[in-house]
């Protein structure tokens, strides 16, 4: 271990917190796509000395007890399997994630709120068939008025996602930080170049 390494992770304690671990699936697909699966380092390392996940890829710094040195580990694999959620939860965040992030009314990305099509003071619902994701100046025009009658019209109708089509839109938003260790259980699906 470098000592510029050993002194900033003394002086600034969180300093380890850079070296996440991706976690698979015993199936060696991540947990999720989005948020994608990290553990901090710490966890990864606890999970490996209780034989609950295999060290697949380790980063080149290492951490030390008394008694025992261990690089950090980049990708770790669960031993055990497990089963991904058949229902996904109604919140605002897979909402948003099932838009791809975009106003469903004129396609702008940023800050968005979310529109009841049919508004509520008309008997509208908060639900996946109902809700969609809306710029601010979109959501303001359309107010509680009915879509055919704000002069917007939707990009695709709402319905609730699956499960596995929404960790499937959560893949094409990488987190802003990929190591090198994770490309290739990321996008080991990916059709490869000629």
């Amino acid at each position: 271990m470098s000592s510029d390494f050993r002194s900033e992770f003394t002086h600034e304690p969180g300093a380890l917190r850079h070296f996440p671990a991706l976690v698979l699936n015993a199936d060696y697909r991540p947990l999720s796509y989005y948020p994608l699966s990290l553990w901090p380092w710490q966890e990864a390392v606890k999970a490996a000395w209780l034989d609950r996940v295999d060290i697949i890829a380790e980063y080149n710094e290492v951490v030390h007890s008394p008694s025992t040195e261990i690089k950090i580990p980049s990708v770790v694999v669960l031993r055990d399997y497990v089963k991904p959620q058949k229902r996904v939860a109604f919140t605002r965040f897979n909402l948003f994630l099932r838009d791809e992030f975009r106003c469903q009314y004129c396609g702008a990305r940023g800050e968005l709120t979310f529109d009841h099509v049919v508004p509520r003071a008309a008997g509208g619902v908060t639900s996946w068939e109902n809700v969609v994701a809306a710029c601010s100046p979109c959501n303001l025009r359309k107010g509680a008025k009915a879509l055919q009658r704000s002069g917007l019209t939707l990009r695709r109708p709402p319905r609730q996602p699956a499960a596995e089509a929404l960790r499937n839109t959560g893949r094409k938003f990488p987190p802003n930080h990929l190591h090198e260790s994770w490309v290739d259980f990321l996008y080991w699906d990916a059709e490869l170049e000629p």
